[in-house]
């Protein structure tokens, strides 16, 4: 027995990485899934991959999210993961001190106002049936503070909040509407593939960035989307307003390594 079967998903940033690994995986699992994304030739090509809908949404954009409410009306499962680091254009500060205004609004206009935009679309979605999953994809960087990347930690944190508030608002409305937040560290998407490079050091580069990380290796997408099926399914009805960390280790502390 499939996991969704019967249920609709619109899943966000879905033409690669996380998005795209979480979209193929509700397929499997039965569910009708509506990928979105705002490259609309990348997109429409991983969904015929996947064998799922596509619609073009830029998450950042109200009239977008309106759009796709009357092209789907009805949702059980959101996933709200489409998100910048504010480094997709080149290396930029954004320490506190040198971060311009213009890049810090702009991080927090997709991550944060997307995912308020995204939620407001899940709950109008789900409320006339009164349940439903919403899962939005926050940070490691959304846990602590990140020196030369302040706009993306703050959109992080403001997402793992907003989730809080949400699963809470909709709980007080009597639905059966639950909102939970994923915030995975590093985890093998296209985004780290400028850091790490093809060259005959890449191994090595790979091993530097996880060094302090106690399992000592970068997570996968498809781990991502496996708990994002968790959530979504009908066995977590009573799991709300939680955050669930995927980074091996990271958050616990230290660990010694093997004498």
């Amino acid at each position: 027995m499939r996991k969704l079967n019967n249920k609709t998903c619109v899943v966000t940033g879905a033409a690669r990485g996380i998005g795209r690994a979480i979209a193929a995986r509700f397929h499997e699992e039965g569910a009708r899934v509506v990928a979105t994304d705002r490259d609309e030739a990348a997109g429409a090509a991983t969904a015929a991959e996947i064998g799922c809908e596509f619609e073009r949404l830029d998450i950042g954009e109200e009239r977008d999210w309106q759009r796709l409410a009357e092209c789907v009306p009805t949702a059980d499962i959101v996933v709200n993961n489409a998100g910048v680091t504010g480094f997709e254009q080149g290396t930029v500060p954004h320490d506190p001190e040198h971060a311009s205004l213009d890049d810090w609004r702009a991080v927090h206009r997709i991550n944060l106002d997307g995912t308020f935009l995204g939620c407001r679309y899940a709950i109008g979605a789900m409320k006339a049936r009164g349940t439903g999953s919403i899962i939005n994809i926050s940070s490691r960087s959304g846990m602590v503070g990140i020196p030369l990347a302040a706009a993306y930690a703050s959109s992080k944190a403001a997402i793992r909040n907003h989730s809080k508030t949400v699963a809470l608002y909709c709980a007080q409305q009597g639905w059966q509407i639950r909102c939970n937040s994923i915030h995975p560290a590093a985890v093998l998407t296209p985004m780290w593939e400028p850091m790490l490079g093809m060259g005959p050091d890449r191994e090595q580069r790979m091993a530097a960035l996880v060094a302090d990380t106690p399992l000592k290796r970068f997570g996968m997408p498809e781990e991502v989307a496996a708990v994002a099926l968790m959530l979504a399914g009908d066995e977590a009805a009573y799991v709300t307003g939680a955050e669930l960390t995927i980074d091996g280790g990271l958050l616990a502390g230290s660990a010694a390594s093997p004498g």
